[in-house]
C-alpha cells in the first residue's frame, strides 16, 4: 500500500486525500495552520472541475453553500453606476466561498485520511525507494511519495526544486481580500471601483450577512514581511488613501477583519511538476493567479489526474508523473494566459482602458459575438481531456533497471 504525505490542507491536498485514500494508498497531510482555515474570497468552478465535484460525491455538498452572485457593477468614485457584467465574468458555474469548500473536503477526507495540524516540513530526503521527512516538531518519517499542495510560496516545492525566485512570474500586482460588514445592504452582488493601476470593491457574502472587501493594485515588487499583517494593512492603506466612495469604509473594516489576506498575483512556470518521489498540484505546480478564475479549478482538476494517474501506474511514480505533466501542462497554460488577460481587465492601467472596457459591458447585451465572448472563460476550464480513472484496473508497473 502506498504512502503518500501531502503538504498543505486548503483544496488540493484534501482533494487528492480523497482520491489516493479511494484508490488504495495511505495519506496523510500535514498543514501549518492549527486547523481547516476559515474565511477566504470566492472561488470558481468551470468546465472539468465540473465534472471532477460529481465524480467525488460533493458537487451537491458545493451547490448547498454556494455564493449564488449576481452580477457585478462598476462604479464611479460619486457611486454613480458605470457598468454592469454578466453573472459568468465573475461566478463561472458555480461559485462557493474558499472557507466553505476547505470544509466540505476536510469532512470528506478527514476519517480516511491521517492530519498533521500545526506542522510543517524542515527536510526531505529522497533515494530510489522513498523520502524520509522531518518535520518542524521533530517528527520524523519515512513516506513512499511527498507531494506539495501548499500554494504559491509552497514549502515543498522550496526544498525539492530550490529557490521560489528560479519559478515564480510575479505580474506586477497585489491583492488583498478580507470579511468586512455589509454596509451598503448588498443582495447577492458586489460593486467595484476601478481607478489607473487600481481595484477596489466590496460584494455580499453569506446570504447577504457579510462581504467581502478587495483591494487590487499595480506595483513594483514590494519588500514586506509576509507573517506581518500590520505590515501588509499599511501597504494597502498608503495605497489607498484619498480614493473616494466608499474606500475609507472599507479600509476601516480592513484593520479589524478576523482573515485578512494579502499577496503578490503571481504565476508559477516550471519545467516538470516532479523530482523523483516527490510532486507539487494546484498552485504549487502551476498557480495561474487569482485573477485566472481557474486556480480553484486547476487544483481540483489536478488532484484527480495526479491520483488517477498513480492508480493507472500500479505503483510505478515515474510513469504516472510523467503523464500527469503531460496532461497538465496545456490546461494550465490556458490557465495562466487567461490570469494575464484577466489583470489587465480588471485593473485598467488607465481611465481610457476603463472607460473601454465599461462600453464593452454595456454593449454586449447587442454584440452578436456576446454568446462566443462568455464561453471564452468556459473553453478554458474546459481545456484538458478529462479521463475516468475510476473504473480503471490497475496496469502492472513496468520492470526498471
Amino acid at each position: 500500500m502506498t504512502t503518500v504525505l501531502i503538504s498543505g490542507a486548503s483544496v488540493a491536498g484534501p482533494a487528492l486525500a480523497y482520491w489516493l485514500h479511494r484508490y488504495g494508498s495511505t495519506p496523510t497531510v500535514v498543514e501549518r495552520a492549527p486547523a481547516p482555515r476559515p474565511g477566504g474570497y470566492a472561488v470558481d468552478f468551470r468546465g472539468a472541475s465540473m465534472t471532477v465535484l460529481e465524480r467525488m460525491g460533493i458537487l451537491p455538498a458545493v451547490e448547498a453553500r454556494a455564493t449564488r452572485m449576481g452580477s457585478m457593477v462598476y462604479v464611479k468614485e460619486s457611486g454613480k453606476p458605470a457598468a454592469t457584467t454578466s453573472v459568468e465574468a465573475f461566478s463561472g458555474e458555480l461559485e462557493i466561498l474558499r472557507g466553505d469548500l476547505v470544509d466540505i473536503l476536510y469532512s470528506a477526507t478527514a476519517e480516511t485520511t491521517e492530519y498533521l495540524f500545526d506542522d510543517s516540513i524542515t527536510e526531505l530526503t529522497q533515494d530510489s525507494d522513498g523520502v524520509d521527512v522531518e518535520f518542524e516538531s521533530g517528527l520524523r518519517r519515512r513516506f513512499d511519495l511527498v507531494i506539495g499542495a501548499d500554494g504559491l510560496h509552497s514549502n515543498v516545492r522550496r526544498l525539492a526544486f530550490g529557490p521560489e525566485s528560479s519559478y515564480v512570474h510575479d505580474l506586477g500586482y497585489y491583492a488583498s481580500v478580507c470579511t468586512v460588514e455589509n454596509h451598503l445592504d448588498l443582495d447577492h452582488t458586489g460593486r467595484i471601483l476601478n481607478v489607473p493601476g487600481k481595484t477596489v470593491g466590496t460584494y455580499s457574502a453569506r446570504d447577504n450577512t457579510e462581504a467581502k472587501a478587495l483591494f487590487y493594485f499595480a506595483s513594483e515588487p514590494l519588500d514586506y514581511n509576509r507573517r506581518d499583517i500590520a505590515a501588509q494593512q499599511q501597504i494597502v492603506e498608503e495605497q489607498f488613501a484619498g480614493i473616494g466612495w466608499e474606500v475609507p469604509r472599507l479600509l476601516e473594516g480592513m484593520r479589524t477583519a478576523p482573515d485578512f489576506y494579502f499577496d503578490s498575483i503571481s504565476q508559477i512556470k516550471l519545467d516538470s511538476y516532479s523530482r523523483g518521489r516527490i510532486a507539487l498540484v494546484g498552485d504549487a505546480g502551476y498557480c495561474a493567479s487569482p485573477l485566472s478564475g481557474m486556480g480553484t479549478s486547476l487544483a481540483i482538476v489536478g488532484a484527480y489526474v495526479l491520483a488517477g494517474e498513480l492508480h493507472t501506474a500500479g505503483g510505478d511514480h515515474v510513469r504516472a508523473f510523467e503523464e500527469y505533466d503531460v496532461r497538465m501542462r496545456g490546461f494550465a497554460a490556458a490557465s495562466q494566459k487567461q490570469g494575464v488577460d484577466g489583470a489587465r481587465w480588471f485593473i485598467p492601467g488607465s481611465k481610457w482602458f476603463a472607460a473601454l472596457r465599461n462600453l464593452t459591458f454595456r454593449m454586449l447585451p447587442y454584440l452578436p459575438w456576446r454568446k462566443l465572448i462568455d464561453e471564452l472563460p468556459l473553453k478554458v476550464g474546459n481545456a484538458i481531456d478529462l479521463r475516468t480513472y475510476e473504473d480503471q484496473s490497475q496496469r502492472p508497473a513496468a520492470p526498471r533497471p
